[in-house]
């Protein structure tokens, strides 16, 4: 069974499920909880939405396209483009609607399926991945994004999707006409304010100071192995698994830099790059236990897929102090940043 990511904020009360589950309990939440776990949430993004109050205007708002292409090129689609492949409307229950679960609301956004059929996709690859700004994500077949009209919705009943309700980008499932969908793809698939579509799964490229490194080079370096349970729940098995890589500091190494202080890990969802709370290594714990920048996983050494947060994600080994090995678990890590 997978266990979804619980960093997803807001309304979301499929987090408040998923820590039930995590728990091990199988009864259904009462109402009273449901709002107890929302109001967690909703407090818990506080720092999110005013991180982004200047910024809110959905004029400002991008949605960069990685991955397999057709061409392999990034594409970033400013909010005018996205507004003219904005023309789809899918009336249907809003999951994350606690209040009048069974109201349905008409939906305007952009068919994923068209994404695909302008930016292209390699016969070879089978799924997408939507990455959101507070690192999020959500996996979805191609096959089934091209059988039903499964959206990125800009506007809910004419009006834009403000941030407290998923927008300005909420990727949407027509629950409503097409009910069968709700199997495949529970409450806890509809992504708030996405930010990336990675089709299949990107190239290992990680920017160290002036160079950027990619698997072959990272595959020249000393490699480790840790088997423990890895720091997040996305597609993960909820057992230890083995993860390969490279230790932080033998990266650093081969860029030719030495930190004095620490380094900043960011990845590619927006919430890593906040200055307010950035992912930041001390020099000590780089060079006195095994963090590492995972690149694979399992006894075969399977690479580590978009819907895992991969191609590369930073890993703390047991032997790491306790507020070290306790630290976020960077996904689709983008660039190690020393600090001088």
């Amino acid at each position: 069974m997978v266990v979804l990511n619980v960093w997803k904020n807001l309304t979301l009360v499929y987090l408040g499920i998923v820590i039930v589950c995590l728990g091990g309990c199988t009864k259904k939440p009462t109402n009273l909880q449901l709002e107890v776990w929302r109001k967690e949430a909703s407090d818990s993004n506080a720092e999110i939405l005013a991180d982004k109050a200047k910024n809110n205007s959905q004029r400002q708002w991008n949605l960069v396209i990685q991955g397999e292409t057709k061409d392999g090129k990034s594409k970033t689609l400013n909010w005018t483009e996205l507004l003219k492949l904005a023309t789809t409307n899918i009336n249907t229950i809003d999951a994350n609607n606690i209040i009048t679960p069974n109201q349905v609301f008409k939906f305007q956004g952009i068919p994923v399926s068209t994404l695909l059929k302008n930016f292209g996709v390699p016969p070879e690859v089978t799924e997408i991945t939507f990455v959101c700004y507070d690192a999020y994500q959500v996996t979805v077949k191609i096959q089934d994004l091209l059988t039903y009209p499964i959206i990125l919705a800009l506007a809910k009943d004419d009006k834009p999707i403000q941030r407290d309700q998923g927008g300005p980008l909420y990727l949407i499932f027509p629950y409503t006409e097409y009910p069968q969908i709700r199997q495949k793809y529970n409450e806890g698939s509809w992504a708030f304010y996405v930010t990336h579509v990675i089709f299949g799964t990107e190239k290992a490229l990680v920017r160290v100071g002036e160079r950027e490194l990619n698997l072959a080079a990272l595959d020249k370096l000393p490699q480790v192995t840790l088997n423990q349970n890895v720091g997040y729940r996305v597609w993960w098995p909820s057992s230890k698994v083995k993860l390969h890589g490279v230790r932080v500091r033998d990266v650093l190494s081969l860029a030719g830099i030495k930190p004095q202080s620490s380094v900043i890990v960011t990845g590619k969802p927006a919430i890593y790059r906040r200055n307010s709370e950035p992912t930041e290594l001390a020099s000590t714990d780089i060079n006195n236990c095994n963090v590492i920048l995972a690149t694979r996983w399992g006894e075969n050494k399977q690479p580590i897929l978009a819907k895992m947060g991969g191609p590369v994600t930073l890993a703390f080994g047991n032997d790491c102090p306790s507020k070290t090995k306790n630290k976020r678990w960077v996904t689709f890590v983008e660039e190690l940043t020393p600090q001088i």
